[in-house]
């Protein structure tokens, strides 16, 4: 079995090889690449093999090959940035593969704007949808986005305006290092209203002055909601407390049930802002309203679903790692059932608790069949105006129900 080796290579072609580089490419008997990169040896002696349509039949072929010939694939600027080496050492394992690293195309993009790169997000959206990069542009106040031709500039730059971002300095960076190369600077309005014909090889660089101030735990004034009915989102108090029961990670797959305004669904999301919530709800006023939150908080990893729980549920193909149920129109232990059903071992699912028979039924469900959980009855009062003196408003006492899948508190 003879190594296979990974060159990152520039659009500038050969130009960009080290004598090593060149040496591993002279010597091989196949060379993988994309049709581009290929191009750039057009005298190679050996045998080459296009990556076009996928990885697959590519994959086979060196598997099939690189018992008796030296491969040698060329990857864009360093094979494990976004690249395809990973792939390669999941497949072949790192003992069998030699990388020989270019620069990558976030140094090649800092280094034409002049900022540092060291403190920036790493963002692609080649080969995806643009499903996330709201919600992961509200972590950083610096980033770079690979694209691909179907997520043009002006495609993302339109999204991202639809969740109310600004104040966004913009770069379009691209054909780096290659004979057509244009670095175009732009804020999110005129990117989206341009009418320039970019390269799809080419890079987004985000910048602006101050990071967004954390997204959490906002009073329940800030979200829009059904009134006079008030009372249809969870208090910033008990959303505080439910969401650390939750135990969530960045990349943690949520329901929320019984979503109303969306609150839980929303901050959830920006904690798992790698992953995704669903907001499930089943009134069609809150639903507008809760599409309307995710828009103004610029959450994008929300995905919400119209219906009635827990048929509905059934429709999710995503297990979850979190459950949180804030609402369930008398289902509330047939919800119960079948979300722990689908809970993900050592998952969570919180339960909030108003009245004495959800309380009870929660209860005695629970103990009957053995499952570990905690609860906690929470009794908040705020300070409110009373002419030019304060006093207390009491809220409605609530019981919070920790439920565990397996022994993970």
């Amino acid at each position: 079995m003879k190594p296979i080796t990974i060159v990152g290579i520039l659009d500038n072609g050969c130009k960009s090889l080290s004598s090593y580089a060149w040496e591993k490419i002279i010597h091989s008997q196949i060379l993988v690449g994309g049709e581009r990169h290929l191009s750039f040896f057009p005298d190679y002696q050996g045998r080459k093999i296009p990556i076009k349509n996928g990885l697959t039949k590519v994959l086979e072929e060196i598997e099939k090959e690189h018992y008796e010939n030296n491969i040698c694939v060329l990857a864009s600027g360093d094979p494990l940035f976004f690249g395809i080496a990973s792939i390669l050492i999941k497949k072949f394992g790192l003992n069998n593969i030699e990388i020989i690293p270019n620069l990558s195309v976030a140094q090649l993009a800092f280094s034409k704007i002049g900022l540092k790169w060291d403190d920036a997000t790493f963002l692609s959206v080649h080969g995806k949808s643009l499903f996330g990069i709201s919600t992961k542009l509200l972590k950083t106040n610096k980033a770079i986005l690979l694209t691909d031709p179907d997520n043009t500039p002006q495609k993302i730059a339109k999204y991202l305006l639809e969740y109310n971002h600004s104040e966004w300095k913009i770069w379009v960076c691209e054909n780096l290092y290659g004979i057509n190369e244009r670095i175009l600077e732009f804020d999110l309005p005129s990117l989206a209203s341009s009418n320039e014909k970019f390269s799809d090889l080419n890079v987004l660089v985000f910048y602006k002055e101050k990071k967004n101030p954390v997204l959490i735990n906002f009073h329940e004034d800030q979200y829009a909601k059904r009134t006079p009915l008030k009372g249809l989102i969870t208090k910033k108090e008990i959303r505080a407390l439910s969401i650390m029961q939750m135990n969530l990670k960045d990349n943690s797959c949520i329901w929320d049930i019984g979503a109303a305004s969306g609150s839980i669904a929303i901050e959830s999301a920006y904690i798992s802002h790698n992953g995704k919530a669903y907001a499930i709800e089943m009134d069609e006023e809150s639903i507008e309203y809760c599409k309307e939150n995710l828009k103004h908080h610029s959450i994008d990893n929300v995905i919400v679903i119209h219906g009635r729980a827990p048929e509905i549920l059934k429709d999710i193909s995503d297990d979850p790692d979190s459950i949180f149920i804030g609402g369930s129109k008398g289902s509330l232990i047939e919800i119960i059932e079948y979300s722990y059903s689908r809970l993900k071992p050592e998952g969570r699912m919180i339960i909030n608790a108003i009245t004495f028979e959800n309380i009870v039924d929660t209860y005695q469900y629970l103990k009957n069949h053995n499952i570990d959980f905690d609860v906690m009855q929470v009794s908040i009062n705020r300070g409110v105006p009373l002419a030019k003196y304060k006093r207390y408003e009491a809220q409605n006492p609530i019981h919070i129900f920790t439920i565990y899948k397996g022994k993970e508190k």
